[in-house]
């Protein structure tokens, strides 16, 4: 049990290292706005009960976890949203993209995100979704296809 100032200390090292990765992982589940709100209650949550989460094999996994029961409901309510595409900005990205990748599969649209927006690995895909390699290859290359047609790019 780590008490006082070094809880504050442990617990900052550990948002430090891990609250990117949590963040875009439910950002690519959940959509934007919705991600990034439950990525913070995740932590939040993970602070008020660091004592036992701390002690776990795989706190993130588990804080993931926490903010996808968190995100539930507001996709329960409406499709995933994210960010538009600022094309002044980024001239080189589909404008109808957010509105595609919305239309995904839950799956398929959290391994496209993260293997080709945030840069993670398939393993390090399949570990936080607890699915075998050639199950997020499956996952991405249907992704993908479906994306390929909804925009217009082939199939």
């Amino acid at each position: 049990m780590v008490v006082g100032d070094s809880k504050v200390g442990v617990f900052t090292d550990f948002v430090n290292e891990h609250e990117r990765r949590l963040r875009e992982s439910l950002i690519a589940r959940l959509g934007g706005v919705e991600g990034r709100e439950a990525a913070a209650e995740a932590l939040i949550y993970g602070w008020e009960h660091w004592d036992r989460i701390s002690a776990m094999e795989n706190p993130v996994g588990y804080l993931y976890k926490v903010g996808l029961s968190r995100g539930r409901s507001a996709l329960s309510r409406h499709r995933p949203v994210f960010d538009a595409v600022e094309t002044s900005r980024i001239p080189e990205v589909e404008p109808r993209l957010p509105e595609a990748l919305a239309a995904l599969s839950e799956r398929q649209r959290t391994v496209v995100l993260l293997v080709h927006c945030f840069q993670w690995t398939q393993s390090e895909v399949g570990d936080l979704l607890g699915l075998s390699k050639t199950t997020v290859q499956n996952h991405l290359e249907r992704g993908m296809g479906r994306l390929r047609r909804v925009i217009g790019g082939g199939g």
